[in-house]
């Protein structure tokens, strides 16, 4: 790409790009949110045409048009957000389009025995005819990659691909990432987790504010890529300032759900943060949609400031100061067609309305002043939600809360997918509101993340807690600890209960 131009109305979102990748190198993408990298992926996949500049594969120049433009290359991508189709099988998401035909009909058997081959190569142990509907995130990841793979991709776009990806599957992935290296595919790799590139990177483009800032090697230090990425030194990766904890805000006793958690219970003091941590599966996510209403469950209470909320009620939850940044910010925590201020008033909107008139022009002051204080990197408040980055779109899930007063406020999974620097804005966020005396109770995959920000740790296994842990005695070693072993000894349990 040289020289690649591209604007949105009232925002340059390319100036003058270059990047270029090599046959069998792994070269890394990276920037904050907002700083260009995936209009740039989306160019050349034929989502979106350069303004100026140009493209060349092979030194040839091409014009993208679309998706067959780009299948025609060999470019393939797997984005973010993933592109499959939940009611069609696994072996027909991967062939979709492209379906090996007999007589004029869809050779079924020949697409699963090929769909099968491409699945074993990515060492996911999944059959090709399962729903994809039915798979969690990692096996999505999973069949998107063989889907790439069943298109002999000479180049390979891979958005966050680890983002949702537990420890186990990451070097899974990784090892499929060398073979295809090995084998002469070029691969561009986009990922916040700066500890990835050293160990499968060849070469590091930094984009900031839509430019090309430079181009290093794989071994360039941490802080010197935090650096070129905002401009600026991180110095605290977990700014977590500590202060006095109050009276608990939520006490949640013996909840239960038959076969999804049994018998949790914790509290949320006023001032802290707790953190909710364990593998995948634990049933943490459950737990938390649960309190705030929106899963039902068979028995236990919830409480809140003292009052004793009703099951199955968000409306009531919401009334007594619960709020929920869930874990798919696009599908659960916005409405994507809408704009950036009907996003930030969606809580407060039954407030603002007076014998069935909104009070727009105080949604709008309301929603002028928590974008700024957020820093949304956003064209104006009109700007429809779905073209913000996914950093900057998290602002917006976490503001209309804000602007509700929320007392509690349970962040799931709050920073997936968001840059260092996007990253340390919501830490200090959670600092403020702590200080203001409001609690949080956040999930998070990534542990570093859990011991860096958290006064206390829950720690859950296969439904239940399975300790707590101070900030000052919680290691990862410790949590992992405690995860591994309930898991294990309920394995060891029902396998007795087996003979």
């Amino acid at each position: 790409m040289e020289g690649v131009t591209k604007s949105f109305p009232g925002v340059r979102a390319l100036d003058g790009v270059d990047f270029d990748l090599r046959r069998g190198e792994v070269h890394v993408l990276l920037g904050e949110n907002g700083a260009g990298k995936s209009t740039l992926i989306k160019m050349l996949s034929g989502a979106h045409r350069p303004d100026g500049g140009r493209i060349l594969v092979d030194g040839d120049p091409v014009r993208i048009h679309g998706a067959q433009d780009a299948e025609r290359l060999g470019i393939a991508t797997i984005y973010q957000e993933f592109n499959l189709i939940p009611a069609l099988s696994v072996a027909e998401n991967i062939f979709l389009g492209r379906q090996p035909r007999r007589f004029g009909m869809i050779d079924r058997r020949k697409m699963n025995a090929a769909a099968a081959e491409l699945l074993a190569r990515v060492g996911v142990d999944v059959s090709p005819q399962t729903p994809v509907g039915a798979l969690g995130i990692a096996k999505l990841q999973m069949v998107e990659i063989a889907k790439a793979l069943s298109l002999d991709a000479r180049i390979l776009i891979m958005d966050e691909p680890t983002a949702v990806l537990t420890t186990e599957e990451v070097d899974k992935l990784f090892r499929i990432v060398r073979k295809l290296r090995t084998d002469g595919v070029g691969i561009v790799f986009i990922t916040h987790h700066l500890e990835e590139i050293a160990a499968l990177g060849d070469r590091v483009t930094v984009l900031r504010d839509g430019r090309s800032v430079t181009q290093v090697g794989a071994d360039t230090p941490e802080d010197e890529l935090v650096r070129l990425m905002v401009g600026r030194s991180i110095e605290a990766q977990y700014p977590r300032v500590r202060g006095d904890i109050g009276a608990p805000l939520l006490s949640v006793t013996g909840l239960t759900r038959s076969g999804t958690f049994h018998d949790v219970a914790f509290e949320v003091r006023a001032g802290e943060v707790v953190g909710l941590a364990g593998l995948v599966g634990a049933g943490r996510t459950e737990v938390v949609r649960a309190v705030f209403g929106a899963d039902p469950y068979d028995r236990g209470t919830v409480v809140v400031l003292g009052k004793t909320l009703p099951r199955h009620n968000v409306s009531a939850a919401m009334d007594a100061g619960i709020g929920l940044v869930p874990e798919d910010r696009k599908g659960q925590g916005l409405v994507l067609d809408a704009t950036v201020q009907e996003n930030l008033g969606l809580v407060t909107l039954r407030r603002s309305t007076r014998a069935g008139f909104v009070d727009r022009s105080g949604q709008r002051r309301a929603a002028e002043k928590i974008s700024a204080q957020l820093k949304v990197r956003m064209a104006g408040l009109g700007q429809h939600v779905r073209t913000l980055s996914g950093g900057n779109q998290q602002k917006v899930v976490i503001g209309k809360w804000l602007l509700a007063d929320t007392k509690v406020l349970i962040l799931d999974e709050p920073t997936r997918g968001i840059d260092v620097g996007a990253k340390v804005e919501i830490y200090q966020l959670i600092n403020k509101l702590t200080a203001s005396g409001h609690a949080v109770l956040m999930i998070s995959s990534d542990l570093p993340e859990v011991l860096g920000m958290s006064d206390r740790v829950l720690v859950m296994a296969k439904g239940r807690i399975a300790g707590e842990l101070p900030a000052h005695e919680a290691t990862q070693d410790s949590v992992m600890a405690l995860a591994v072993q309930v898991a294990s000894d309920s394995n060891e349990k029902e396998g007795s209960r087996g003979h």
